[in-house]
């Protein structure tokens, strides 16, 4: 297969609440959030991973268009669909037996905005927040009304930024368009539901701003 070219699309991921994506708690300290977020382990600043946006992305344009993920709930695997296609196929045996090629879709790391990193600082500084919020919550007893279990979740807190990029190979024989619009539509569809955990109590909504490729606008859905 001859690699043709390939086709940048940049952007600004922005948090309109809470942003959670777990991390490891293995270097918990003694009083600790034992929550925590996924964080830079040199700079210790949160980060969204690209495997969170491209898992979200997949899962999400499944949900729609396969029908094996309709069926069982597990990731499709058929090897020929054009979700196959982007985003590579899942298990090795069925990757081996596919005809589609290699995996056309990269997504990096996102990492906070300088403007993003600048206000967090302040915010240490001035207030204490260590980069994030920790949000508590907690468990109601029907009966009597009293909250029971509480824990505390640390998120990114509302309003931050993080810079993206997605990285289309385009093959021979490609229709690049086709492999345009459905990262449009996934990207479409994590705004409409969230990004990271517990989207269902809040957290996760993000909106895409500022989307280009190539260097020109990539314009999502009508009013997204």
């Amino acid at each position: 297969m001859k690699l043709e070219r390939h086709a940048i699309i940049k952007g600004v991921i922005f948090c309109e609440t809470g942003l959670r994506i777990g991390g490891s708690n293995d270097d918990i300290e003694i009083g600790g959030n034992d929550n925590p977020i996924i964080r830079n382990p040199v700079t210790d600043l949160p980060y969204i991973p690209g495997s969170s946006l491209k898992g979200r992305m997949r899962s999400l344009l499944e949900l729609k268009h396969s029908a094996i993920t309709q069926q069982t709930g597990k990731p499709c695997d058929c090897g020929q669909c054009n979700i196959c296609k982007i985003f590579g196929t899942h298990g090795t045996h069925k990757a081996r037996e596919s005809v589609l090629g290699p995996t056309r879709i990269i997504v990096r790391d996102a990492f906070l905005t300088s403007e993003s990193v600048k206000e967090l600082k302040a915010a240490n500084q001035e207030k204490g927040i260590y980069y994030t919020e920790v949000k508590h919550e907690n468990l109601v007893d029907r009966k009597t009304g009293k909250a029971e279990h509480p824990r505390p979740n640390e998120r990114v807190p509302a309003g931050s930024k993080f810079d993206f990029e997605i990285v289309l190979r385009i093959f021979e024989n490609d229709n690049e368009n086709a492999a345009l619009n459905l990262i449009r539509e996934g990207l479409s569809l994590v705004q409409k539901e969230y990004l990271g955990g517990s989207g269902s109590r809040g957290y996760g909504k993000v909106r895409f701003i500022n989307t280009t490729i190539d260097g020109v606008p990539f314009v999502l859905e009508e009013g997204k």
